[in-house]
């Protein structure tokens, strides 16, 4: 069998255990948890289904403890807490709830990380054992959209949980720079990771991995979603004039 056939086959029977927890907890936003631990299920099955490096190692390390924290931040995050607002206007909305939560909400997701995937994936598969000048600059980019992700993240858990701030919006720390600092950390890794893999011959075909997550998160179900849920708050307004909404920029004068 084809071993991404064989990896995207056990990717849907992934997704299809986390549908069934959903049903059992009745809360559609257990897939957030089960997004950053399926990149880590893919980076070591195809690593186990390779011939082994030192490169792949390395890879699945860093993927792993992305998605370890990621994980973690998202069941703290939603712990004693009700179903995150997107899943519950899509329980109220939508007809045949359960089906189109299996394809659009798993099935889909699935796919994406799949795609997302793709650097991963080919780096364990092609056993390239060299580490040099590509490697190290795809680290230090890798290293940067880590530190961007885990401290926005942190961040803005520490201004929520102080009551002062209650309906207030954070513009401090790396929110100061950036409306969302996170996804920028979010992007960056897989740009890191992908240049990793570039070491690798006939590797450009795995740029579908980053751009897939760019596109996601740029334009479709991240930054889209929250810029609409604040785009009436005279406070979001300010925010936009002077705060650059994905790259960290120093902020405007108005």
């Amino acid at each position: 069998m084809n071993i991404y056939l064989l990896l995207g086959s056990t990717l849907l029977g992934y997704m299809s255990i986390w549908f069934v927890i959903s049903i059992i907890l009745k809360r559609n936003d257990i897939a957030d948890i089960g997004w950053g631990i399926g990149f880590i299920l893919i980076a070591w099955l195809s690593f186990y289904l390779s011939g082994y490096s030192f490169k792949a190692l390395f890879v699945n390390c860093l993927v792993t403890v992305w998605g370890l924290r990621l994980a973690l931040h998202i069941y703290n995050r939603n712990k004693n807490r009700p179903e995150d607002s997107r899943y519950l206007e899509w329980r109220k909305e939508w007809k045949l709830f359960y089906l189109r939560s299996f394809l659009q909400v798993y099935i889909l997701q699935g796919i994406f990380l799949f795609l997302i995937s793709f650097p991963v994936m080919f780096i364990n598969l092609s056993a390239k054992n060299s580490f040099g000048a590509i490697e190290f600059i795809g680290f230090i980019i890798w290293c940067l959209g880590y530190y961007f992700e885990s401290t926005g993240d942190k961040q803005l858990k520490e201004f929520i949980s102080n009551p002062n701030n209650k309906g207030k919006l954070i513009e401090t720390g790396l929110w100061r720079y950036s409306r969302h600092p996170n996804y920028f950390g979010e992007v960056t890794q897989w740009w890191g990771i992908f240049i990793i893999a570039l070491s690798i011959p006939n590797s450009f075909f795995t740029i579908i991995g980053p751009l897939t997550i760019t596109i996601l998160i740029l334009f479709v179900s991240g930054i889209p979603l929250l810029e609409r849920k604040y785009s009436e708050r005279p406070d979001f307004k300010e925010y936009k004039k002077r705060t650059s909404i994905f790259f960290p920029l120093p902020p405007k004068n108005t």
